[in-house]
């Protein structure tokens, strides 16, 4: 099983996020650690479009591969990689996941002891002030686990207004059987995809099960300077720091 980093230097929001530190490391190293210390992936690559990133890669002894600048998603840099890489699955590992930890990806690849599983992802309790947050993304499964919608909307939606409604939230992070992952970027992009903007809609729409596992450990994916004060909190107050 390979682990694959995507680790795009030019985002739009924040700027040169995987290499911004982060309670005394670059944001990069910390994921690249907790993956790292998951001992069910043979193999973690940091796959980028920047010279500065494969420098960071050299000057840590940590194995990386240039991919092309054009890549439009994570899923994208992860197949870019599967062309002259060979794995039965890939893991989709994003950058600027810093409170990662080596149990997401044990959790994440339960599923594939199902021969039917091609895709896998999680999920984990939706906080109550996330709830009606659009950069919550929220899931909503079959009872085999089997993801039937995500959204940046509040779904399931409560009628009634009850209470008693369970929400989840998509962590994004993704396994793939090398066979569903080569036919991605074959599909062309998804009305839901373009209107969510949602790269996991494409496999939906285009008929491809998603399975979802559940995590009881939450992370922060960081995209703003705010999102990057609260990790930089979290990882400081942690009494037990990640080796």
């Amino acid at each position: 099983m390979l682990g694959v980093i995507p680790a795009r230097l030019a985002s739009t929001r924040l700027p040169r996020k995987v290499l911004r530190e982060i309670a005394g490391e670059p944001m990069l190293a910390w994921v690249v650690r907790a993956a790292r210390a998951c001992p069910l992936l043979d193999e973690v690559l940091i796959a980028t479009d920047s010279e500065e990133v494969m420098e960071f890669a050299r000057q840590r002894g940590l194995a990386a591969v240039l991919t092309p600048a054009d890549c439009a998603s994570g899923t994208d840099r992860v197949y870019a990689v599967a062309q002259s890489v060979v794995a039965e699955i890939y893991v989709n590992i994003q950058g600027d996941e810093p409170l990662l930890r080596p149990e997401h990806i044990a959790a994440l690849l339960e599923p594939f002891a199902r021969a039917e599983v091609e895709v896998a992802t999680l999920a984990t309790e939706c906080a109550a002030e996330e709830i009606g947050n659009p950069n919550a993304v929220k899931v909503v499964t079959a009872a085999n686990g089997r993801a039937l919608y995500f959204s940046r909307a509040t779904i399931p939606y409560d009628r009634d207004g009850g209470g008693g409604v369970r929400y989840r939230k998509h962590l994004g992070i993704y396994a793939y059987r090398r066979a569903a992952l080569q036919r991605f970027p074959m599909l062309a992009a998804s009305a839901l995809e373009a209107a969510e903007k949602l790269e996991q809609l494409r496999f939906l729409e285009n008929g491809m099960d998603i399975y979802v596992t559940e995590t009881p450990y939450d992370t922060v994916g960081v995209d703003t300077e705010e999102d990057l004060r609260r990790v930089e909190e979290i990882l400081r107050g942690s009494a037990v720091r990640r080796d």
